[in-house]
């Protein structure tokens, strides 16, 4: 029963990335722990790979829509690669309820930039490109990456706007691309950590990539901004239980 309805889940988190660009990875952790029964640490490596392999396939189909910006794409994966590696490194060094209290609040600010973000047009003026705060953005992904277990789309995407010089239908083709990159890299740095239940991961990544392009394949019968207040008030939720079931143990 458990193993159907995390598959199901599993299978919503790759609607999510199809539907709306981004989100979705963010509830595969609380998936893993809750529904699961993966323990929090093994399940921050299992999240990598998961939404490494999706984000994986996104970028390629962007890229043969030729939405993916590679040159800008790679500053933002190169300066994340050594972050990622690091972050993977320093999760061992937390508590499973401090990590998963640290999770929650990272999901509110998900929510929240869900809710408050505006739905800029794919024709709207390019802004010139900064390097420089395009690196500081690509390390600081990258360690969110590493740490947590999250692609961090809900970053990437407009820093590739604001830094990078992208419109926001090459952002998010980039992102995915840079995603991967960053997911690589935190694998990397946790596969001499633990016992990640490598059989599971497999399940669960095909069910996030079936569900990514059947999201795809739909992402144009629906609005994307009911799409993500609906996502983002789901993802409330899930922190709200989360901080609920870890704050005493903290405490």
């Amino acid at each position: 029963m458990h193993l159907a309805l995390g598959l199901l889940l599993s299978a919503g988190i790759g609607v999510s990335l199809g539907l709306i660009g981004g989100g979705g990875s963010i509830i595969t952790v609380p998936v893993l722990v809750y529904v699961l029964g993966v323990p929090a640490h093994e399940a921050i490596s299992m999240s990598l790979a998961v939404v490494g392999g999706t984000a994986l396939l996104g970028s390629y189909l962007h890229h043969r829509r030729g939405a993916v910006a590679w040159k800008t794409g790679t500053l933002f994966a190169v300066s994340g690669i050594a972050s990622a590696f690091l972050g993977s490194k320093l999760t061992r060094h937390v508590s499973s309820p401090v990590l998963l209290l640290i999770f929650a609040g990272l999901m509110l600010v998900v929510a929240g930039i869900m809710l408050v973000r505006k739905d800029p047009g794919d024709e709207e003026a390019r802004r010139p490109p900064s390097p420089a705060r395009s690196v500081a953005a690509g390390l600081c992904v990258g360690f969110l990456t590493g740490f947590l277990g999250v692609g961090g789309g809900f970053l990437i995407v407009p820093a590739l706007v604001l830094f990078g010089g992208l419109t926001m239908k090459e952002a998010i083709g980039t992102s995915l691309f840079v995603i991967a990159v960053n997911c690589a890299a935190g694998i990397a740095g946790h596969l001499s950590e633990g016992n990640a239940d490598w059989r599971l991961t497999i399940m669960v990544s095909a069910m996030a990539i079936l569900g990514a392009l059947g999201g795809t394949a739909l992402s144009h019968r629906f609005h994307p901004r009911w799409l993500r207040r609906i996502f983002a008030w789901f993802v409330v939720a899930v922190a709200i239980y989360l901080i609920a079931k870890n704050y005493a143990a903290v405490m």
